[in-house]
């Protein structure tokens, strides 16, 4: 394992933020076979589910039924003396999988009235034997009760909900347990894309990719700058020369005993970690004020093998990072030069803003000494993925993986993290062709986020999807479950797809 060296630091570096980063999982949930008299609960069930033996009187129960028969109402509150109890009525949809999205839309609700109440813990309980129902509702509290408060003063800004308990009988241990796993590596990745650079540098990056290893049992190898020199990665490194900091290149694995697979999966993720747009510069309002997000891939691919790692999946996966930031500094790399990436292809750039694909790049050609599965990256990549679909979903492409695909948009439908497929014809490849390259780095005024996918597909051999999480990556005001900045958007997604192999 190469490990990073004085050298490969930077004499000087002009500013520094105080404190260590704090990944902590800011909800505990975990299965209970008991219910304490003195708990908040969250009944759900259904509008005749037998509401009897839950600290309710013959009063309160007949309320109930009232309100949900002549209100049609889906949810009634029951102020108790020492608690509250929440009667929540399972929605009726199309498919399970939007009953689930409601459920969580419904817990992320309630998220609000328990920390304005100061309550530090709820129980969820299943009175329609619907297990499924109970983990989505408490996937919607969790997600939602999340926030970055590293950089507050003030001890209060902290939620005040810090456990949740579920009761089902519909449930095993471990599918509370692989919940938990879940969440706390999407919350991970939201803390990793929250943290500014003036914390979270890309030497930083490998260094909590490195303490993530030590926590969850996956493996962890960094390649810093005279490492990535000697393998003549020439787009990470291009991007890299307008900065003070060095690049770095970071492997994890996840290889258990009796993986199922024997060809890994591996997952690159683009690890910009602060973006200005280098020479061709960002404007600052809705653009270059959040950049601190363009490393979204890399946080997703980091909470993904976290989880992985902690539930214990039976598969063999593997984590390409690279990672620096983008500058305009005097070295800095400009429009007109041409760069020689890792497999040898040179590539015209033309617009320093386009960097992502080049460092990605790289990552693609490296993944190729593993005969991969599939390989799949994520990456906050265009402004045309979230001019196409807004924050709804993700941008995607593939080549040569039609199975996996099929089962990867399951799996976004499942956890509500949606795939809209692009076109991917043929006709697209001569808008990346270079008149003094091989290929540029800018496709043109149209179809931005598919010539992005078609520059990346060049450097494949192997079966392969691209996701562009632009969209939903970063928010700048809260939308339901999905808190002000990092959404940990793409770790839900390639567990369940993961779990399913």
């Amino acid at each position: 394992m190469n490990s990073l060296q004085n050298s490969d630091l930077p004499a000087e570096r002009p500013y520094y933020s105080e404190g260590k980063i704090k990944h902590i999982m800011y909800t505990k949930i975990s299965r209970t076979t008991s219910i304490s008299s003195g708990e908040s609960i969250i009944l759900l069930g259904n509008k005749n589910s037998a509401l009897s033996g839950y600290g309710l009187s013959a009063k309160e129960i007949s309320h109930i039924k009232n309100k949900l028969k002549t209100d049609k109402a889906a949810s009634v509150t029951i102020d108790q003396l020492n608690r509250k109890v929440w009667i929540q009525v399972i929605p009726k949809k199309d498919t399970p999988e939007l009953v689930h999205e409601a459920l969580r839309l419904v817990g992320a609700g309630l998220v609000p009235v328990l920390n304005q109440g100061k309550m530090g813990k709820v129980t969820v309980v299943d009175i329609a034997n619907n297990g499924a129902a109970a983990l989505a509702l408490t996937e919607g509290l969790a997600l939602a009760n999340y926030k970055f408060v590293k950089y507050f003063t003030d001890s209060k800004a902290a939620p005040s909900l810090k456990t949740i308990k579920v009761y089902s009988k519909n449930l095993t241990g471990s599918d509370v347990t692989n919940l938990s796993h879940v969440l706390d590596g999407t919350e991970k990745a939201r803390t990793l894309v929250n943290e500014p650079l003036s914390f979270l540098t890309a030497v930083q990056l490998s260094n909590e990719i490195k303490k993530f290893a030590k926590e969850s049992g996956f493996k962890a190898q960094v390649f810093t700058k005279s490492k990535i020199e000697s393998l003549k990665m020439g787009g990470l490194l291009g991007v890299n020369k307008g900065s003070l900091d060095p690049p770095t290149f970071t492997i994890l694995e996840w290889k258990p005993k009796g993986a199922k697979n024997k060809k890994p999966y591996v997952l690159v993720g683009k690890g910009v970690v602060y973006d200005t747009g280098g020479l061709s510069l960002k404007p600052t309002p809705n653009s270059m004020d959040m950049m601190k997000c363009d490393m979204g891939g890399a946080a997703a691919v980091v909470g993904t093998i976290y989880a992985a790692a902690k539930a214990k999946l039976p598969v063999h996966v593997i984590g390409l990072i690279p990672a620096t930031d983008n500058r305009p500094s005097g070295n800095a790399y400009v429009p007109g030069d041409v760069l020689t990436m890792f497999d040898g292809t040179t590539v015209e750039v033309l617009n320093t803003d386009a960097e992502g694909r080049l460092i990605l790049a790289d990552a693609l050609s490296y993944a190729k000494r593993y005969k991969p599965e599939l390989v799949i990256d994520l990456a906050t990549l265009t402004g045309a993925a979230v001019a196409a679909i807004g924050h709804y979903g993700i941008v995607s492409m593939h080549e040569g993986a039609d199975k996996e695909n099929e089962l990867l948009k399951k799996s976004g439908n499942t956890v509500h993290e949606r795939l809209a497929e692009m076109p991917f014809w043929s006709e697209y490849d001569a808008l990346i062709k270079s008149s003094v390259a091989d290929i540029k780095n800018l496709g043109g005024p149209y179809a931005g986020a598919i010539t992005a996918g078609k520059f990346l597909h060049h450097f494949t051999d192997y079966p392969w999807i691209h996701l562009d999480i632009a969209g939903p990556a970063f928010m700048t005001s809260p939308d339901g479950y999905r808190p002000l900045g990092g959404t940990g958007v793409g770790v839900r997604l390639l567990f369940d797809f993961l779990s399913k192999k």
